[in-house]
Protein backbone atom coordinates (compact mmCIF):
# COMPACT_ATOMS: atom_id res chain seq x y z
CA UNK A 1 0.00 0.00 0.00
CA UNK A 2 3.34 2.32 0.40
CA UNK A 3 3.57 2.33 -3.22
CA UNK A 4 0.17 3.60 -4.20
CA UNK A 5 0.35 6.38 -1.30
CA UNK A 6 3.18 7.54 -3.35
CA UNK A 7 2.93 11.23 -5.51
CA UNK A 8 4.13 10.60 -8.76
CA UNK A 9 5.20 13.30 -10.62
CA UNK A 10 3.68 13.48 -14.15
CA UNK A 11 5.17 17.52 -15.42
CA UNK A 12 8.31 18.45 -14.92
CA UNK A 13 8.91 22.47 -15.78
CA UNK A 14 10.75 25.63 -14.41
CA UNK A 15 9.38 29.13 -14.90
CA UNK A 16 11.93 31.88 -14.12
CA UNK A 17 10.60 34.72 -11.84
CA UNK A 18 13.85 36.59 -11.42
CA UNK A 19 17.48 37.52 -13.12
CA UNK A 20 19.34 36.39 -10.17
CA UNK A 21 18.92 32.45 -10.57
CA UNK A 22 21.52 30.85 -12.48
CA UNK A 23 20.56 27.27 -11.86
CA UNK A 24 17.28 25.69 -9.94
CA UNK A 25 16.45 22.02 -8.86
CA UNK A 26 13.47 20.75 -9.27
CA UNK A 27 11.40 19.96 -6.01
CA UNK A 28 11.22 15.83 -5.29
CA UNK A 29 11.06 15.86 -2.12
CA UNK A 30 9.24 11.92 -1.26
CA UNK A 31 7.92 12.48 -5.14
CA UNK A 32 8.94 10.36 -8.14
CA UNK A 33 9.08 10.79 -11.46
CA UNK A 34 6.30 8.52 -13.38
CA UNK A 35 7.59 6.46 -16.88
CA UNK A 36 6.00 8.50 -19.52
CA UNK A 37 6.17 12.47 -17.30
CA UNK A 38 7.14 15.51 -19.69
CA UNK A 39 9.77 17.28 -19.60
CA UNK A 40 9.43 20.98 -20.57
CA UNK A 41 12.44 22.74 -21.53
CA UNK A 42 11.86 26.21 -22.71
CA UNK A 43 14.22 28.59 -24.84
CA UNK A 44 16.77 30.00 -22.94
CA UNK A 45 17.01 27.12 -20.72
CA UNK A 46 18.72 23.91 -20.38
CA UNK A 47 18.05 20.46 -18.06
CA UNK A 48 20.18 17.85 -16.31
CA UNK A 49 18.67 14.78 -15.12
CA UNK A 50 21.21 13.52 -11.95
CA UNK A 51 20.72 9.39 -10.70
CA UNK A 52 22.94 8.75 -7.60
CA UNK A 53 25.60 11.86 -7.75
CA UNK A 54 26.25 10.86 -11.37
CA UNK A 55 24.86 12.95 -14.52
CA UNK A 56 22.77 10.56 -16.27
CA UNK A 57 21.74 13.08 -19.43
CA UNK A 58 21.08 16.50 -20.71
CA UNK A 59 18.44 17.84 -22.09
CA UNK A 60 18.19 21.32 -24.49
CA UNK A 61 15.33 23.77 -25.17
CA UNK A 62 11.90 21.20 -25.96
CA UNK A 63 9.52 18.81 -24.98
CA UNK A 64 10.23 15.63 -24.18
CA UNK A 65 8.05 12.23 -22.83
CA UNK A 66 10.37 10.32 -20.01
CA UNK A 67 10.69 6.60 -20.83
CA UNK A 68 13.66 4.01 -22.06
CA UNK A 69 14.12 5.92 -25.41
CA UNK A 70 14.93 9.24 -23.89
CA UNK A 71 17.21 8.41 -20.79
CA UNK A 72 19.24 5.44 -22.83
CA UNK A 73 22.16 6.33 -20.52
CA UNK A 74 20.32 6.75 -17.14
CA UNK A 75 18.81 3.06 -18.24
CA UNK A 76 22.34 1.86 -18.47
CA UNK A 77 23.36 3.44 -15.16
CA UNK A 78 20.43 1.59 -13.13
CA UNK A 79 20.71 -1.85 -15.76
CA UNK A 80 16.94 -1.84 -15.87
CA UNK A 81 15.23 -4.38 -17.41
CA UNK A 82 11.65 -3.51 -16.74
CA UNK A 83 11.82 -0.40 -19.39
CA UNK A 84 10.59 1.89 -16.65
CA UNK A 85 7.21 0.19 -15.65
CA UNK A 86 7.54 1.45 -12.37
CA UNK A 87 8.56 4.65 -11.56
CA UNK A 88 12.11 5.86 -11.28
CA UNK A 89 13.54 8.19 -8.66
CA UNK A 90 16.31 11.46 -9.76
CA UNK A 91 17.07 14.71 -9.50
CA UNK A 92 16.49 17.40 -12.70
CA UNK A 93 18.39 20.63 -12.41
CA UNK A 94 17.21 23.33 -14.64
CA UNK A 95 20.12 26.20 -15.75
CA UNK A 96 19.26 29.64 -17.61
CA UNK A 97 21.12 29.82 -20.58
CA UNK A 98 20.40 33.26 -21.45
CA UNK A 99 22.61 36.47 -21.62
CA UNK A 100 23.68 37.94 -18.38
CA UNK A 101 24.13 41.60 -19.39
CA UNK A 102 25.83 44.07 -17.78
CA UNK A 103 27.83 42.53 -15.24
CA UNK A 104 29.76 45.17 -13.47
CA UNK A 105 33.89 45.09 -12.72
CA UNK A 106 36.71 47.23 -11.32
CA UNK A 107 39.80 47.44 -9.61
CA UNK A 108 38.96 48.01 -6.04
CA UNK A 109 42.79 49.26 -5.88
CA UNK A 110 45.03 50.50 -8.12
CA UNK A 111 46.95 48.37 -10.61
CA UNK A 112 50.46 49.15 -11.16
CA UNK A 113 52.06 48.82 -14.83
CA UNK A 114 55.14 50.19 -16.62
CA UNK A 115 54.87 52.49 -19.00
CA UNK A 116 57.33 54.61 -21.21
CA UNK A 117 56.81 58.04 -21.12
CA UNK A 118 55.77 58.14 -17.43
CA UNK A 119 57.67 55.00 -15.94
CA UNK A 120 55.35 52.80 -13.27
CA UNK A 121 52.18 54.26 -12.91
CA UNK A 122 48.96 53.10 -11.20
CA UNK A 123 46.13 52.55 -12.76
CA UNK A 124 42.17 52.16 -12.24
CA UNK A 125 40.11 50.97 -14.95
CA UNK A 126 36.34 49.46 -14.71
CA UNK A 127 33.86 48.62 -17.60
CA UNK A 128 31.01 45.54 -18.12
CA UNK A 129 30.77 41.91 -19.31
CA UNK A 130 27.91 39.64 -20.65
CA UNK A 131 28.02 36.05 -20.22
CA UNK A 132 26.08 32.76 -20.39
CA UNK A 133 25.87 28.92 -18.87
CA UNK A 134 27.04 26.98 -22.07
CA UNK A 135 27.79 23.76 -20.87
CA UNK A 136 25.60 22.45 -17.81
CA UNK A 137 27.33 19.79 -17.02
CA UNK A 138 30.77 21.29 -16.27
CA UNK A 139 28.92 23.88 -14.54
CA UNK A 140 27.01 21.85 -12.36
CA UNK A 141 29.88 19.69 -11.72
CA UNK A 142 32.32 22.39 -10.94
CA UNK A 143 29.91 25.28 -9.62
CA UNK A 144 26.33 25.02 -9.01
CA UNK A 145 26.46 21.31 -7.20
CA UNK A 146 23.74 20.03 -5.25
CA UNK A 147 21.94 23.42 -4.18
CA UNK A 148 18.94 24.00 -4.81
CA UNK A 149 19.38 27.63 -6.12
CA UNK A 150 22.39 28.98 -7.34
CA UNK A 151 22.65 32.76 -7.89
CA UNK A 152 23.98 35.23 -9.79
CA UNK A 153 25.94 37.02 -6.96
CA UNK A 154 27.41 33.63 -5.62
CA UNK A 155 29.42 33.62 -8.62
CA UNK A 156 30.14 37.66 -8.94
CA UNK A 157 32.61 37.18 -7.02
CA UNK A 158 34.43 34.80 -8.31
CA UNK A 159 34.36 36.24 -12.17
CA UNK A 160 35.42 39.96 -10.99
CA UNK A 161 38.53 38.50 -9.05
CA UNK A 162 39.48 36.89 -11.76
CA UNK A 163 38.71 39.63 -14.80
CA UNK A 164 41.23 42.15 -12.86
CA UNK A 165 43.52 39.50 -12.20
CA UNK A 166 44.23 38.92 -16.00
CA UNK A 167 44.04 42.76 -16.43
CA UNK A 168 47.57 43.65 -15.08
CA UNK A 169 49.14 40.97 -17.58
CA UNK A 170 46.81 42.72 -20.75
CA UNK A 171 47.92 46.09 -19.91
CA UNK A 172 51.61 45.54 -19.83
CA UNK A 173 51.69 42.90 -22.77
CA UNK A 174 49.60 45.76 -25.07
CA UNK A 175 52.48 48.30 -25.14
CA UNK A 176 50.66 51.01 -25.04
CA UNK A 177 51.45 54.23 -23.53
CA UNK A 178 48.63 55.73 -20.66
CA UNK A 179 48.01 58.74 -22.64
CA UNK A 180 47.01 56.58 -25.54
CA UNK A 181 45.21 53.91 -24.01
CA UNK A 182 41.93 56.46 -24.21
CA UNK A 183 42.46 55.47 -28.09
CA UNK A 184 42.71 51.79 -27.31
CA UNK A 185 40.20 50.63 -25.08
CA UNK A 186 38.72 48.71 -27.66
CA UNK A 187 41.81 46.77 -28.53
CA UNK A 188 42.11 46.33 -25.09
CA UNK A 189 38.88 44.93 -24.11
CA UNK A 190 39.33 42.95 -27.28
CA UNK A 191 42.25 41.73 -26.03
CA UNK A 192 40.80 40.54 -22.74
CA UNK A 193 38.02 38.62 -24.19
CA UNK A 194 40.33 36.41 -26.00
CA UNK A 195 42.65 35.83 -22.22
CA UNK A 196 39.36 35.27 -20.37
CA UNK A 197 37.31 32.77 -23.04
CA UNK A 198 39.19 29.73 -21.78
CA UNK A 199 39.12 30.41 -18.10
CA UNK A 200 35.26 30.92 -18.36
CA UNK A 201 34.87 28.08 -20.56
CA UNK A 202 36.56 26.03 -17.47
CA UNK A 203 33.36 26.88 -15.77
CA UNK A 204 31.20 25.80 -17.99
CA UNK A 205 30.48 29.62 -19.37
CA UNK A 206 30.84 31.36 -22.21
CA UNK A 207 32.09 35.15 -22.27
CA UNK A 208 29.99 36.53 -24.85
CA UNK A 209 31.01 40.78 -24.48
CA UNK A 210 33.57 42.66 -22.83
CA UNK A 211 33.72 45.92 -22.16
CA UNK A 212 36.43 48.69 -20.81
CA UNK A 213 34.63 51.84 -20.13
CA UNK A 214 36.85 53.80 -18.75
CA UNK A 215 40.71 53.92 -17.66
CA UNK A 216 42.05 56.89 -15.45
CA UNK A 217 44.90 57.29 -12.75
CA UNK A 218 44.05 57.75 -8.71
CA UNK A 219 43.59 61.21 -8.01
CA UNK A 220 46.49 62.20 -6.78
CA UNK A 221 48.27 61.69 -9.81
CA UNK A 222 45.33 63.10 -11.98
CA UNK A 223 45.57 66.54 -10.43
CA UNK A 224 49.17 66.24 -11.44
CA UNK A 225 48.60 65.06 -14.73
CA UNK A 226 46.52 68.01 -15.47
CA UNK A 227 48.80 70.54 -14.16
CA UNK A 228 51.25 69.01 -16.86
CA UNK A 229 48.72 69.33 -19.47
CA UNK A 230 47.36 72.95 -18.39
CA UNK A 231 51.18 74.35 -18.77
CA UNK A 232 51.54 72.52 -22.16
CA UNK A 233 48.30 74.26 -23.52
CA UNK A 234 49.20 77.39 -22.08
CA UNK A 235 52.20 77.64 -24.43
CA UNK A 236 53.10 80.85 -24.90
CA UNK A 237 52.94 83.25 -21.68
CA UNK A 238 52.29 86.64 -23.30
CA UNK A 239 49.48 85.63 -25.35
CA UNK A 240 48.08 83.49 -22.63
CA UNK A 241 47.83 86.78 -20.19
CA UNK A 242 46.50 88.64 -23.30
CA UNK A 243 43.61 86.16 -23.75
CA UNK A 244 43.08 86.60 -19.99
CA UNK A 245 42.84 90.58 -20.05
CA UNK A 246 40.88 90.27 -22.76
CA UNK A 247 38.50 87.86 -20.81
CA UNK A 248 38.23 89.83 -17.99
CA UNK A 249 37.83 93.57 -19.99
CA UNK A 250 33.97 92.54 -20.14
CA UNK A 251 34.00 92.44 -16.05
CA UNK A 252 35.75 94.85 -15.16
CA UNK A 253 33.59 97.29 -17.62
CA UNK A 254 30.03 96.11 -15.60
CA UNK A 255 31.78 96.86 -12.37
CA UNK A 256 32.26 100.53 -11.17
CA UNK A 257 34.10 102.18 -8.49
CA UNK A 258 36.20 99.90 -5.56
CA UNK A 259 35.24 96.70 -8.23
CA UNK A 260 36.68 98.01 -11.03
CA UNK A 261 40.11 99.43 -9.13
CA UNK A 262 40.42 95.98 -7.89
CA UNK A 263 40.42 94.08 -11.22
CA UNK A 264 42.64 96.47 -12.50
CA UNK A 265 44.83 95.98 -9.79
CA UNK A 266 44.72 92.27 -9.90
CA UNK A 267 45.10 92.27 -13.53
CA UNK A 268 48.53 94.85 -13.44
CA UNK A 269 49.96 92.14 -11.11
CA UNK A 270 49.17 89.33 -13.39
CA UNK A 271 51.14 90.98 -16.31
CA UNK A 272 53.70 92.03 -13.82
CA UNK A 273 53.44 88.22 -13.02
CA UNK A 274 53.58 86.96 -16.49
CA UNK A 275 56.31 89.41 -17.68
CA UNK A 276 58.77 87.99 -14.59
CA UNK A 277 58.09 84.18 -15.76
CA UNK A 278 58.85 85.15 -19.43
CA UNK A 279 62.15 86.67 -18.25
CA UNK A 280 62.84 83.87 -16.04
CA UNK A 281 62.70 81.33 -19.12
CA UNK A 282 64.71 83.84 -21.67
CA UNK A 283 68.36 82.33 -21.32
CA UNK A 284 70.59 84.49 -19.30
CA UNK A 285 72.93 87.02 -21.20
CA UNK A 286 76.19 87.63 -20.74
CA UNK A 287 77.18 90.49 -18.52
CA UNK A 288 78.30 93.96 -19.52
CA UNK A 289 81.71 95.67 -19.22
CA UNK A 290 82.16 97.63 -16.81
CA UNK A 291 82.91 101.28 -17.87
CA UNK A 292 86.58 102.07 -16.76
CA UNK A 293 86.85 104.35 -13.53
CA UNK A 294 87.09 108.43 -14.16
CA UNK A 295 90.85 109.61 -14.40
CA UNK A 296 91.68 112.46 -11.62
CA UNK A 297 92.53 116.32 -13.12
CA UNK A 298 96.08 116.78 -12.92
CA UNK A 299 97.26 119.10 -10.51
CA UNK A 300 100.24 121.52 -11.21
CA UNK A 301 103.15 120.42 -8.87
CA UNK A 302 103.85 122.84 -6.05
CA UNK A 303 106.84 124.41 -5.86
CA UNK A 304 109.59 123.35 -3.73
CA UNK A 305 108.91 123.94 -0.23
CA UNK A 306 112.68 125.25 0.79
CA UNK A 307 112.46 128.24 -1.88
CA UNK A 308 110.46 131.92 -1.54
CA UNK A 309 108.08 132.41 -4.52
CA UNK A 310 106.03 135.32 -5.98
CA UNK A 311 103.02 135.30 -8.75
CA UNK A 312 103.52 136.46 -12.10
CA UNK A 313 102.38 139.30 -13.18
CA UNK A 314 101.42 138.86 -16.58
CA UNK A 315 99.47 135.08 -15.97
CA UNK A 316 99.29 134.49 -12.32
CA UNK A 317 101.41 131.76 -12.11
CA UNK A 318 103.69 131.14 -8.90
CA UNK A 319 107.49 131.57 -9.99
CA UNK A 320 110.48 131.72 -8.12
CA UNK A 321 111.03 134.80 -6.30
CA UNK A 322 114.41 136.09 -7.76
CA UNK A 323 113.44 134.97 -11.18
CA UNK A 324 113.32 138.36 -13.59
CA UNK A 325 111.08 136.51 -16.21
CA UNK A 326 107.96 134.09 -16.14
CA UNK A 327 108.59 130.44 -16.97
CA UNK A 328 105.10 130.59 -17.59
CA UNK A 329 104.22 133.26 -20.12
CA UNK A 330 107.73 134.78 -20.69
CA UNK A 331 106.53 138.25 -18.88
CA UNK A 332 108.78 140.68 -17.49
CA UNK A 333 109.35 140.59 -13.69
CA UNK A 334 109.98 143.54 -11.41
Amino acid sequence: MSFFSKQFIDVIHWTETGDSVLAWRFPMEDQEIQSGAKLTVRDSQLAVFVNEGQIADVFAPGLYTLSTHTLPLLTNLLNWDKAFKSPFKSDVYFFSSRLRMNQKWGTATPITIRDREFGAVRLRTYGIYAYRIDDPRIFHQKVSGSRGVYLVGDLEGQLRNTIVGRMTDAFANANVNFLDMAGSQAHLAQTMLAALGPVFAGLGLSLDSFVVENISLPEELQKMLDQRIGMNMIGDMSRYTQFQVAQSMPIAAANEGGGAAGIGAGLGAGMVMAQQMMSAMKPASPPEPAPPAPQAPAVPAAPAAGGATKFCLNCGKPIPKAARFCSECGGAQQ
